[in-house]
């Protein structure tokens, strides 16, 4: 699913217009991207938590030559999963767990 097609099924089930569906979309992850360079956590509660980690400076290889070189310490965004995301995808009802 991209960008649009998450629109038309936000507009569908809202009956926003998709115009207006995916100027909140926009918004929504200048958000998340503003708060994460900030260093900030983005946390919706049941989805997952949206988290800026550092990446030590380490000595990587170049493809090509195979020959060493350096890999400078770098900040990555990165995803935890909720709880409930995680059920929905293993096929168990929103917050129980397995047994």
């Amino acid at each position: 699913m991209n960008k649009q097609e998450l629109a038309y099924r936000v507009a569908d089930a809202t009956g926003m217009a998709r115009t207006e569906v995916l100027r909140t979309i926009d918004v929504l992850l200048d958000t998340i991207t503003e708060a994460l360079a900030n260093g900030e956590e983005v946390r919706l509660v049941g989805f997952g938590n949206f988290v800026a980690g550092t990446r030590k400076a380490s000595t990587g290889r170049n493809p090509r030559t195979g020959e060493p070189m350096d890999l400078a310490a770098s900040v990555v965004p990165k995803f935890r999963v909720g709880r409930n995301l995680k059920d929905a995808c293993n096929g168990l009802p929103n917050g129980s767990a397995a047994e």
